[in-house]
């Protein structure tokens, strides 16, 4: 992507009047997207960026700039003004000699998205289309769409540091809606993986927009939702985003550094009940959150946070590993090359239990059982969190019945880990495609669980 010894002069450029690190991140984006709204499409794009973001470090001072002139002359002015922006004065050159590192990729695409025509993609979205109405005349409108990114980036930096890596990723959505005597009522499914174009020899076009199309028409027949704190059992796959939300977040150093995370100095504490172990994990095969490396050069990892409840580790960036004298755990992530780095989780999952889910259920005499998550807010500091639930049923005398209109939870992350009271076998990794927003970063991750129960958790529903 740039020259070894182009990178070499800008790294020597950034630290021409001294600074403790410089880093040169490159990054090449090419991506497409379709999009198909009641028959007509709608959009069509694709697109390429290319740019170099350069820091600076100096003390607890850090300079950033970042430019798409990928001349030499251009990545030196940017390198000259991420170093003014760190520290003034100084003065001589410092060499860099760089190595070339290498980390196995999780999965080799063979099909990339960008040779495959335009109308191959849209054809997916017709018959995505076609399949969501057939599912009864009660489905009013249909939605569909599709999206790829190819993401090639290089790191150096003045540790000596040169990596590489090149990802691709594929999202398909859909969404239904279905009108009846309970209003309007939306279906949403979508299948996100790091994987090339051959991921629809595995992803059944037909059988995603069925899915959307029958949670809509599920929803025609659901009831208000109970208030109060009662059972909740969350089914496996897209619950996850609970553990993602109220509790990853809290594991990121950065939140850590500012004591602004509940978890702050709990190392070693039991912090979770026994049948809880929760790993974030960037190496796992195709799923959404997957690389090679992070956007620091650090070698994806598995990362065991809670180990039989006991709080073992954080996620750390290279800053602040740097800082507490220990490595990166590979979670030093941005949006793009615009972008600082920052600690981000990748594959955040709770491992599986025992338990048998069907049984699980059957000893809850009353409860709610959440299908699907929606989108919340959490307070790092204190844990305190609220979600919606997109796809919720009741549980009666040990039974799963009838649909819940959406409702939220509200509960607090680390008394959700207290109170799992049990953990069943069946995990699975939600492939939904999700987008993890911080500090105005969007970056790609992925969640899974097994199905589980909390003893207790406030549900926000509307019944009487």
């Amino acid at each position: 992507m740039l020259d070894q010894s182009v990178i070499q002069r800008v790294l020597g450029e950034a630290l021409r009047r001294g600074g403790d690190f410089a880093e040169v991140f490159a990054e090449d984006r090419r991506a497409s997207s379709a999009r198909l709204d009641d028959g007509r499409v709608e959009e069509l794009t694709s697109g390429r960026d290319r740019g170099v973001g350069i820091r600076v470090v100096v003390g607890e001072t850090t300079g950033f700039a970042h430019t798409a002139d990928l001349s030499e002359a251009g990545l030196r002015a940017a390198a000259e003004a991420a170093g003014a922006a760190a520290r003034e004065g100084g003065g001589g050159v410092r060499e860099i000699a760089l190595t070339r590192q290498s980390a196995p990729r999780p999965y080799e695409p063979t099909v990339l998205p960008e040779s495959v025509d335009k109308a191959r993609k849209v054809e997916l979205l017709q018959r995505a289309d076609a399949a969501a109405r057939s599912a009864g005349g009660a489905i009013t409108q249909v939605s569909a769409g599709y999206g790829d990114i190819r993401r090639r980036i290089l790191v150096a930096n003045s540790d000596g540091l040169l990596a590489e890596d090149d990802v691709v990723r594929v999202k398909f959505v859909v969404t239904a809606v279905a009108n009846g005597d309970t209003g309007r009522q939306t279906g949403y499914e979508s299948v996100g993986r790091t994987m090339g174009f051959e991921v629809f020899d595995e992803v059944d076009v037909e059988t995603v927009a069925l899915a959307a199309a029958n949670r809509a028409l599920t929803k025609l027949r659901s009831r208000p939702a109970p208030s109060g704190l009662v059972p909740v059992v969350i089914g496996a796959g897209r619950g996850a985003v609970l553990f993602h939300e109220a509790c990853g977040h809290g594991f990121e150093a950065d939140a850590i550094e500012k004591k602004a995370s509940v978890y702050h100095g709990k190392v070693g504490e039991q912090v979770a009940a026994p049948n809880v172990t929760l790993v974030d994990d960037g190496t796992l095969g195709r799923q959404w959150g997957t690389f090679a490396i992070d956007d620091e050069g650090r070698p994806a990892q598995r990362n065991v946070l809670i180990e039989n409840g006991v709080l073992t580790d954080y996620m750390w960036d290279f800053l602040r590993a740097r800082k507490a004298g220990r490595p990166s755990s590979g979670n030093g992530r941005r949006e793009t090359y615009q972008s600082l780095p920052m600690v981000r989780m990748t594959n955040t999952y709770l491992l599986a239990g025992e338990e048998d889910p069907a049984e699980l259920v059957r000893q809850t005499p009353h409860g709610v059982f959440v299908a699907q998550m929606g989108g919340g807010q959490v307070n790092t500091a204190t844990g305190d969190f609220v979600f919606g639930m997109t796809e919720a049923y009741l549980i009666e005398n040990g039974e799963i019945t009838d649909p819940l209109r959406d409702a939220n939870l509200i509960g607090n992350g680390p008394e959700v880990l207290r109170n799992i009271d049990a953990v069943a076998s069946d995990f699975e990794m939600a492939e939904g495609g999700g987008m993890c927003g911080k500090n105005g970063q969007q970056v790609p991750v992925g969640m899974g669980q097994p199905t589980l129960r909390i003893s207790g958790v406030t549900v926000g529903g509307t019944a009487a």
